[in-house]
């Protein structure tokens, strides 16, 4: 009975030391373009930042709050009644859309990477001078590999593939991030 005690008591305290080895989360902030589709004329292709928390569940699981914004141009179309008929044209704008997501994340440790894949879901705010500002659901499917530089930095690069329904249609996005990753 001794030996059943003292082998229980010692494999709880391997496994809490197992356990903490594991990073228990992380920050991220860095760079991000955004490719977008606001427009039937053309796509936008924009600059900003992307940040992220995680929290861990369990070693290979964790829940993520995900924010971005991104800053560019996109081209409209204009279309205005005139006595002869319709005369279309089209207008170029500033354009600001931040994102909001929040969803599980699933990674594992490879050596000195951490390869991951995640499932956002939230809101996103389009803000096109002249062509007014929206509100959509949004959703994002990506993944990324996070390089362990030392033990609690690492530097990440990510790719989501990102939609949004803005001004009655659909975007399908592409957001491409790289940065700096803290490991807490």
């Amino acid at each position: 009975m001794r030996k059943a005690g003292l082998l229980v008591v010692t494999f709880a305290l391997l496994s809490g030391l197992a356990i903490a080895q594991v990073p228990s989360g992380n920050a991220f902030f860095g760079y991000s373009y955004y490719s977008t589709n606001l427009s039937s004329i053309d796509r936008a292709n924009t600059n900003g930042w992307e940040a992220s928390l995680e929290g861990k569940i369990v070693p290979w699981v964790g829940f993520v709050a995900d924010f971005d914004s991104h800053y560019g141009s996109q081209t409209f179309p204009f279309c205005e009644p005139t006595p002869g008929g319709i005369i279309c044209s089209s207008f170029n704008t500033s354009v600001t859309e931040r994102n909001f997501l929040f969803g599980p994340r699933v990674s594992f440790p490879v050596g000195r990477f951490r390869p991951f894949a995640e499932a956002l879901f939230g809101g996103a705010r389009v803000d096109a001078n002249g062509a007014g500002s929206d509100t959509s659901f949004a959703t994002a499917l990506g993944g990324d590999i996070d390089y362990k530089i030392i033990r609690p930095i690492a530097w990440r690069f990510q790719g989501d593939y990102l939609q949004t329904r803005f001004f009655g249609a659909t975007q399908n996005n592409v957001r491409l991030s790289t940065g700096i990753v803290l490991r807490f």
